[in-house]
């Protein structure tokens, strides 16, 4: 089946509009030429349907039509990352906009796409903690639970952050027990993690689940979602953060800021990095940055794996127009002929 790479069609369509639109020009401009020399338009003009031609197949070359797939080896260090994310109701605030929670999912794609040959694990919290999705090589899998969070997940209540890092270090310790004695390929991984909420923080004191995870040699990364301003927290879920807006006991609109204070000190203590997304900041690509340069674990090994991805044939209509304007510059057109007479 035919795919594309580049699939911007609508950036497409305007330079096909702005190459008919030099097309028509250089005809009416032949058109008046033609008629000064007493010569016919299609004996100036037979070249442009060859560079309209070319045009068309250097479009479609820069699209990317892909056909089929190949197989790509790619090699990793063995990388775990889990992805923690804050389902609580203050995540639909509407101070990042269109809400924390979707513009937290739109910056997971980012993430998940930048690691396609290492382990990714999904676990979601509120007033509680659960893995969403286990570790696992299969992106389409994760993607899709990925699309399918909303703060209706997990029953309401005050926001711990706690809860997500004590079952994160529960998975860590788990795996480093199933690898211990294991051949090399199955030899320690190094585990991150990427943690998004607004930082709210009902729950116990983090000091201990830090020290323990800071001795299993993982990094947790913080990402603060939203503004230190803050937003109305919608009464009810909703897909937008948008709606009838929460009021305490005496009223007053109930508004979620964004602490700063517990995702600094997670991530001060487990030697990772903290960034802010909002509207005005976007602290993703260094974040990929940073993820990217972790060393990996001395016992381990890069591991080669074989991805099926699409076959980008864009090569062969670049090449035809290329081919095209190497025949365009060898042909010319004759204008006028002159005749000597004695």
């Amino acid at each position: 089946m035919l795919t594309w790479a580049y699939p911007d069609f609508a950036l497409a369509a305007a330079g096909l509009a702005l190459l008919l639109g030099l097309l028509a020009w250089r005809v009416r401009r032949t058109v008046r030429l033609g008629r000064q020399l007493s010569l016919s338009a299609g004996r100036l003009a037979w070249k442009q349907p060859l560079r309209l031609l070319t045009g068309l197949l250097l479009l479609l070359a820069w699209l990317g039509p892909a056909l089929g797939v190949r197989q790509q080896a790619v090699r990793t260090a063995g990388q775990d990352l889990w992805l923690l994310v804050d389902v609580s109701r203050s995540m639909d605030a509407p101070d990042v906009a269109p809400s924390r929670l979707l513009r937290a999912q739109a910056a997971l794609g980012e993430l998940t796409a930048a690691f396609p040959a290492d382990r990714l694990g999904l676990i979601i919290f509120g007033a509680e903690a659960t893995v969403q999705c286990p570790l696992t090589y299969d992106q389409s899998a994760l993607r899709l639970f990925l699309s399918t969070l909303t703060t209706r997940l997990l029953p309401p209540g005050p926001t711990t952050l706690r809860a997500p890092l004590a079952l994160l270090l529960s998975r860590v310790e788990t795996s480093a027990s199933a690898a211990a004695g294991l051949p090399a390929e199955a030899a320690p991984r190094a585990t991150a993690a990427v943690l998004l909420t607004d930082g709210e923080d009902f729950g116990e004191n983090l000091e201990p689940v830090l020290q323990a995870l800071s001795r299993t040699g993982a990094r947790v990364f913080t990402v603060g979602v939203g503004t230190a301003a803050g937003g109305p927290v919608p009464a009810a879920p909703t897909t937008e953060g948008r709606g009838p807006t929460l009021r305490d006991a005496r009223g007053a609109l109930v508004r979620s800021r964004l602490r700063e204070a517990p995702l600094l000190q997670i991530a001060a203590q487990t030697g990772a990095q903290y960034v802010a997304l909002n509207d005005r900041e976007n602290g993703l690509p260094a974040l990929l940055a940073r993820l990217r340069a972790l060393p990996p674990p001395e016992a381990s090994r890069a591991i080669s794996r074989t991805l099926a991805v699409a076959d980008n044939r864009y090569r062969y209509p670049l090449g035809a127009a290329l081919a095209l304007l190497l025949l365009d510059s060898l042909l010319t057109v004759r204008v006028l002929r002159l005749r000597l007479t004695p």
